[in-house]
């Protein structure tokens, strides 16, 4: 397995479209180049915020190879391989690894009850389609996320399973608990926004996933905590949670807000989510525009950061 290290902050790649909900390949290299400027830990697509479960296969396959030519080596790409069919994921783990992906990625199906061996069974099918350090996505919104007795199992039949992405809140307990079970032996990484960042960093998480419109700033606060400057660090993540807390009240709503904040930082050109999704009403567009505003001051009055 050859050695990746993803620790700081490891930002969702959104797919951009047109207005007419084709893929803009120029912002989607607008967004890849601007991550791989910033140094950040790594970038990752197309995952849920990239909205893959909207693209056909050949537009994943397209916005992954977007991504791996642009950023020419400058961070790891963690290309997703998301299906409920761990023969199609398979399959796409295969195609991504050709393609010169450093990480494959896939999320465990959470759409019905499935019991930890049959995850296992599902994993390790995905894992050893690829030489590839794997990291596996646990989104569950509708229950419990992964445990250190499925990690370790895990572990023990996939050799290649590097990292975990967590995203549930409360979630300091169970990770501490993996990173016992497991060794420490799998980087652990915290999603949903961010959200859960600062408790998290105190109890030993490698990284986040966020979205890529504030992942600079983000990448701030985490400095600030490994730095061993907590006060910082929670006033720094004190003046983007109303950004955070908005935007994860619903996923939809996530993709509106992010794409406008891109847009407003000229990273992208339109800020079309494919339908279906969740339309905004007038009040709310004003509300996610009064965030961006606020976003755009604090960059440049806290984070001292020039949009």
């Amino acid at each position: 397995m050859e050695e990746v290290r993803l620790r700081g902050v490891v930002p969702i790649v959104p797919t951009p479209f047109g207005p007419d909900e084709s893929v803009d390949i120029e912002s989607l290299a607008s967004v890849v180049d601007w991550i791989a400027q910033q140094g950040l830990a790594a970038m990752c697509l197309p995952a849920y915020g990239s909205e893959f479960y909207k693209l056909t296969e050949a537009e994943r396959e397209q916005v992954v190879a977007v991504a791996v030519e642009v950023n020419a080596g400058r961070v790891p790409v963690i290309a997703q391989a998301n299906h409920v069919s761990s023969r199609v994921a398979s399959g796409l783990a295969r195609r991504y690894t050709e393609m010169g992906a450093d990480v494959v990625s896939f999320a465990i199906p959470r759409q019905f009850a499935s019991s930890d061996a049959d995850i296992v069974e599902y994993c390790a099918a995905i894992a050893s389609s690829t030489p590839l350090p794997v990291l596996i996505q646990d989104f569950n919104p509708g229950g419990t996320t992964m445990g250190e007795a499925l990690a370790a199992a895990l572990c023990d039949r996939c050799e290649n399973f590097g990292f975990v992405k967590l995203e549930d809140p409360m979630m300091v307990d169970r990770l501490i608990a993996i990173r016992s079970a497991t060794a420490g032996r799998i980087g652990i990484l915290e999603g949903w926004g961010g959200m859960y960042m600062l408790e998290g960093i105190g109890a030993g998480i490698d990284g986040i996933m966020p979205g890529a419109a504030i992942a600079d700033l983000l990448d701030t606060v985490f400095d600030a905590a490994v730095s061993q400057q907590p006060e910082r660090a929670h006033d720094l993540f004190g003046a983007l949670l109303p950004y955070i807390s908005f935007s994860l009240q619903d996923f939809e709503l996530f993709l509106q807000i992010e794409k406008r904040a891109l847009v407003r930082r000229g990273l992208i050109a339109s800020p079309t989510v494919r339908a279906l999704s969740h339309t905004p009403s007038p009040p709310v567009l004003a509300h996610m525009d009064f965030l961006i505003d606020q976003l755009e001051r604090l960059a440049t009055e806290v984070f001292d950061q020039v949009w």
